[in-house]
């Protein structure tokens, strides 16, 4: 990638610096004003709002060329949904996850019912282009009612003990929500998210049983791929 696959025309701050405001918010439960902070400590001069604005032109561009994860259909499909308050108005996060917690797809809806659930089935199916192994969710009779005819011969797991791995995909999120007091609209969530997992697909490891070793060529290999796809890489 010996050219840049982003343009940065008519932007006064380097890429370099674009990109590293960029991966910092998302990256990591910071507000847009602490990464303001951050910059400045480094010399850095540039407001809080102008790191908003790069965040929601260049962040979708860079995860659209993030790699993904090949489909497979010994993939496992561990799908959950939770609640999110956007003024004041309750909004549904449904999200899927694989075996390994890597995130497949995720969709904010106004509703948790078998409408819902469908939909995340069918856009999961659009993306990943195969059919998994079984899918695994709670006790929410809509996931079942929607796996019956969008995917009928696939197993179905409904218990909320075997649900943890998708469960435990919320946590990052809601840390943060918290540090962002929220969120002000579903669009505005919904282009967060989309490239936050993004991020968090391609730095945290797979298997939490990795050695510090291993851990490190990951984060090491993901950082590459990080400059390669912003176009900073040396």
């Amino acid at each position: 990638m010996s050219s840049l696959i982003v343009s940065y025309k008519n932007h006064r701050f380097p890429p370099q610096i674009i990109a590293h405001a960029v991966w910092l918010y998302f990256r990591f439960p910071l507000s847009l004003r602490l990464v303001e902070e951050m910059l400045l400590e480094r010399g850095i001069i540039v407001s809080y709002e102008t790191i908003r604005r790069w965040g929601r032109k260049f962040g979708p561009a860079y995860a659209k060329r993030l790699r993904r994860k090949k489909p497979s259909r010994k993939d496992v499909w561990h799908l959950d949904e939770v609640v999110i308050s956007i003024g004041g108005q309750k909004h549904w996060l449904w999200r899927a996850v694989d075996q390994d917690g890597y995130v497949l797809d995720e969709i904010v809806q106004a509703r948790r019912d078998t409408k819902a659930a469908k939909r995340l089935l069918v856009r999961l199916l659009k993306k990943q282009g195969l059919t998994p192994k079984r899918i695994v969710t709670d006790k929410l009779r809509s996931y079942g009612a929607a796996k019956r005819e969008v995917m009928p011969s696939i197993e179905h797991r409904s218990h909320k003990g075997l649900n943890n791995r998708a469960e435990n995909s919320h946590l990052p999120l809601r840390k943060r929500e918290r540090v962002m007091q929220g969120f002000r609209s579903a669009a505005g969530l919904q282009r967060f998210i989309s490239v936050f997992s993004a991020l968090r697909n391609l730095f945290v490891p797979q298997s939490q049983k990795r050695s510090a070793l291993s851990t490190q060529i990951h984060r090491m290999r993901a950082m590459a791929q990080w400059k390669a796809i912003t176009g900073t890489a040396a």
